[in-house]
């Protein structure tokens, strides 16, 4: 029988099998979902000794659990560590979803629910592969392991030290991952790199106590007028990162990097008119791919302070805060970059203003080189499905394990999407469109032969 045969007649029951797997309200970030994240991670064990793995395992962590299983049978064959997560983001805000965001529905070909991009569905997809292969072949053509976890929503803080104790166990020749997308709909991609990130929160305190702004008004320091003279400072008006040092450790995009960037025959006027923008923005020299995917960034994700509430309030503020992150990208060093930030605020800061800074995230860039033969074979794989080759691409996005893996296990990690941008992750009416689960079942298994 063939694999497309195989799949179509087991289509329903499997999706109704993921369904149950998206029923489950396994938010990572909130403590009220402690007892989901068990569920959930039971759950994923049970369907893979239902799949035939040897060894299955729930290991406790001080948060929530990490599921291993193995099956590791093929002596001389190389071994495969599939991670993914089944944890997911919060739903908020309810009333924006069209239908319940854990009550799993299908409409015009694809699946609403919350996870079902990111990532329960591209996760039961290599549980499902490795099933199909033991129940044809009665065996795999490698060795496979499982590493999933359920924090990833929130920076994965087990997972490191997991990875730290059980670096044996977790042994492989290559790690496959399937957390991202295709480039739109029929057009496979395999990411090559993610950016790292750091974040920091700073505060302005100025008098102490708010003041009358006629009383005062033009005699004293206003922490709202500080804070934004500050900001002001982190770039040039180019969009250019002004920070002293910022740019340390940032490759120049090659020749073959800048080509395989313009294949994607990115459309920047479409974009400008999709979000109504009258012009798109960022650093000079670079298109807009390149800088999202493979230049660094410092953007300022919230600045307030002062009266916010309805009608006017004439009051001099006396303290002012803002939220930053960066993006990183190469060799830049997160707790380096933090240093040199907050080196800059702090010298930049106005008189009559005292700087709080407060730093937070700290997450590597990860990079592989596309001629990598594991790579290379994953795109014959899209190719052999989907008819077209995957592109190499930079996500501009961070998933901070990633290079976790590639650094504690020393093996390259292959990025096998097979969501699309456009499935709404993170937000309202999440969902996975179902001519990728289908294809996606079908490129995993052609990969897993080709190794």
């Amino acid at each position: 029988m063939s694999y497309e045969t195989y799949f179509a007649e087991r289509r329903e029951a499997q999706l109704n099998e993921l369904k149950q797997f998206l029923s489950i309200p396994s938010v990572s970030a909130l403590s009220a979902h402690k007892n989901d994240m068990q569920q959930a991670a039971t759950w994923v064990a049970d369907k893979l000794k239902e799949a035939g793995l040897e060894t299955v395992e729930i290991h406790q962590t001080d948060g929530h659990p990490i599921v291993y299983a193995e099956h590791l049978q093929a002596p001389g064959k190389p071994t495969v560590l599939v991670y993914g997560h089944y944890d997911v983001q919060p739903v908020d805000p309810l009333h924006l979803w069209d239908s319940p965001p854990f009550e799993p529905e299908e409409r015009d070909g694809k699946l609403y629910a919350r996870g079902a991009t990111d990532d329960k569905g591209q996760l039961f997809l290599h549980i499902k592969a490795v099933e199909a292969l033991l129940r044809e072949e009665g065996a795999l053509p490698v060795n496979v392991k499982f590493c999933i976890e359920g924090e990833e929503e929130i920076s994965s803080p087990n997972l490191p030290g997991f990875m730290d104790r059980n670096s044996d166990k977790l042994a492989a020749d290559v790690v496959l991952i399937s957390d991202t997308s295709l480039l739109e709909k029929g057009k496979p991609a395999i990411s090559t790199g993610l950016r790292g990130l750091c974040s920091l929160e700073i505060a302005i305190h100025t008098a102490n106590t708010d003041l009358h702004s006629g009383t005062y008004g033009g005699g004293v320091p206003n922490a709202l007028h500080a804070i934004v003279e500050l900001l002001a400072t982190l770039h040039d008006s180019q969009g250019k990162v002004a920070v002293d040092g910022f740019y340390e450790g940032v490759p120049e995009l090659s020749a073959a990097m800048r080509e395989e960037f313009a294949k994607q025959n990115f459309n920047d006027d479409k974009l400008r008119e999709k979000l109504g923008l009258d012009a798109l923005f960022g650093e000079e020299g670079y298109s807009f791919v390149e800088r999202t995917g493979a230049r660094p960034t410092l953007e300022l994700n919230g600045v307030y302070g002062g009266f916010q509430g309805e009608g006017s309030k004439t009051v001099i503020p006396k303290e002012a805060h803002a939220k930053i992150t960066c993006r990183l990208v190469g060799d830049q060093d997160p707790a380096l970059m933090l240093e040199r930030i907050a080196d800059h605020l702090h010298r930049h800061t106005p008189q009559g203003a005292k700087l709080t800074v407060v730093p937070g995230e700290k997450a590597r860039a990860f990079n592989m080189d596309p001629s990598h033969p594991m790579l290379q074979k994953a795109a014959d794989a899209y190719e052999s499905v989907y008819g077209t080759r995957a592109l190499f691409t930079k996500d501009g996005g961070s998933i901070p394990i990633v290079e976790t893996f590639s650094r504690v296990l020393g093996a390259p990690v292959v990025m096998m999407g097979f969501g699309l941008p456009d499935e709404n992750l993170h937000a309202p009416n999440e969902h996975f469109n179902l001519e990728n689960f289908d294809k996606g079942l079908l490129t995993i298994v052609q990969f897993l032969n080709q190794l």
